[in-house]
């Protein structure tokens, strides 16, 4: 989860004209890599092998 913090902060480096699609665009990218960042934090990751496992089912 973002915080409102890094909300503030990304909405502050932005330009001044910006378009409310580019907003939320760039809010999702923040939330998804925080998501990852949390996940990897967490051990919620895969390694190597099990992510070939898994692509090999989606693959057949």
């Amino acid at each position: 989860m973002i915080t409102k913090t890094q909300l503030i902060h990304t909405l502050d480096k932005m330009p001044e004209n910006i378009t409310i699609d580019q907003v939320i665009d760039q809010l999702i990218f923040l939330e998804k890599v925080q998501k990852g960042l949390d996940d990897s934090t967490n051990g919620r990751i895969k390694n190597k092998d099990q992510a070939k496992e898994k692509l090999n089912k989606w693959f057949k």
